[in-house]
């Protein structure tokens, strides 16, 4: 079974960029094999239903110019496939005077990236658009939305099979070898060739990367859980669409928040907390090499002596529905611990290097035969049909 491309990952990454090979170069074979038994079961089906805005990223990073163009994209792509969305805008908010240089430094970032009608807010105008939110300062960020990414990602595979690309399900990848002209991918039931292998295995992204290097890799995908829980319809009052706290910069995560959901509801969370294993959904989901692995990484290992504090907290959190409601409490002071019903989580491919650095930018790392994208944690759904079109560019070189 020859190929053209083969893509390694059924999630929004992976099927926005088979999509964009396809669109430029619709004679090239592309398969996108994925694990499980349909697309966007992972990361993609288990997130906040986000449209970021490009607010919070370095500017000129990979985050900042993918997040501020992939907006765009998705956007439109939702207008043209009739994609149910909103901009619904949302409140950033220092809730102590310490937080507000916080604030003014993300209130300067998101001008350096080109937000239009980014403002600053008194307290009195944050609650024009929040009323029960209590805080210092905030900010208003029009730009923000709410999509079902799952939805998104169900008509991208629909687009790709109407443009001839395949698809193939309960596909584990177990091995890959780089060959003179073609590479050899294994998996768990077939062997397939192809000229170009792109990896945009998620959580797994790490392990298909090593698959095919001689050498070890220099990052490992360390697994974070998202918890949210979610609000009784007889509270939803309190939340008119999305409230965020200025986030830690030192630490990859925004925080808990609130969000108003696409599908209906509103969600609270998530915290990050270490998860036992790559997919590990629930405390208790545990899988002990995975783990081993991760806490035997020399990177993770320093990545815990520096936040251990934080990490701490965090699944404090996790454990404490009392501790979670305290935090969501410094956003809206009315919230109370019997507002809040259990929810789902999601788990974030994070990935660290050998220093300890949690990468704070996607990393796309290639070869001649290999294109692996070793970190897409948020906003790679946002951003992700830019991210397509970034490394479909890289992959069509190779076929010009």
């Amino acid at each position: 079974m020859q190929h053209d491309i083969i893509v390694i990952g059924g999630g929004i990454v992976g099927l926005a960029t088979a999509l964009r090979i396809k669109e430029q170069s619709p004679a090239l074979k592309v398969l996108v094999l994925e694990k499980e038994s349909e697309v966007a079961l992972h990361q993609t089906g288990n997130n906040s239903g986000v449209i970021h805005s490009g607010l919070y990223y370095k500017p000129g990073s990979l985050k900042a110019t993918n997040c501020i163009r992939g907006y765009h994209q998705l956007i439109d792509f939702c207008n043209q496939e009739e994609i149910p969305y909103e901009l619904t805008g949302k409140v950033v908010v220092a809730t102590k005077n310490e937080q507000r240089q916080q604030l003014e430094n993300l209130y300067v970032r998101g001008q350096q990236n080109g937000l239009e009608g980014l403002r600053k807010i008194s307290p009195e105008e944050v609650k024009e658009y929040e009323p029960y939110v209590t805080c210092v300062e905030g900010m208003w960020v029009p730009q923000t939305g709410i999509v079902d990414y799952k939805v998104v990602s169900q008509k991208i595979a629909e687009k790709l099979k109407n443009l001839g690309a395949e698809f193939r399900f309960n596909e584990k990848v177990t091995g890959v070898t780089k060959g003179h002209t073609l590479s050899i991918i294994k998996t768990e039931r077939n062997t397939y060739e192809t000229k170009l292998v792109i990896n945009c295995a998620g959580l797994y992204s790490d392990k298909v990367a090593q698959m095919s290097q001689d050498r070890p890799i220099d990052v490992r995908i360390v697994p974070f859980r998202g918890e949210y829980y979610k609000i009784r319809p007889e509270k939803h009052y309190l939340v008119k669409n999305l409230i965020y706290p200025v986030p830690d910069p030192n630490f990859p995560f925004l925080g808990v928040h609130f969000t108003r959901m696409m599908r209906g509801g509103i969600e609270a969370g998530p915290n990050a907390v270490l998860a036992f294993r790559k997919e590990g959904y629930k405390k208790l989901d545990i899988n002990p090499k995975e783990l081993w692995e991760t806490l035997t990484w020399g990177g993770f290992q320093k990545v815990a002596a520096k936040y251990w504090e934080t990490g701490l907290g965090e699944m404090y959190r996790s454990f404490s529905k009392a501790a979670f409601t305290k935090a969501l409490q410094e956003l809206i002071p009315e919230i109370q611990e019997s507002d809040l019903i259990e929810g789902g989580a999601g788990v974030r491919a994070q990935a660290c290097d050998r220093t300890g650095g949690l990468l704070d930018d996607f990393a796309i790392i290639e070869d001649e035969k290999v294109i692996n994208i070793l970190n897409a944690p948020s906003p790679a759904a946002t951003s992700s049909l830019s991210i397509g079109q970034t490394v479909s560019e890289m992959a069509l070189k190779r076929f010009s």
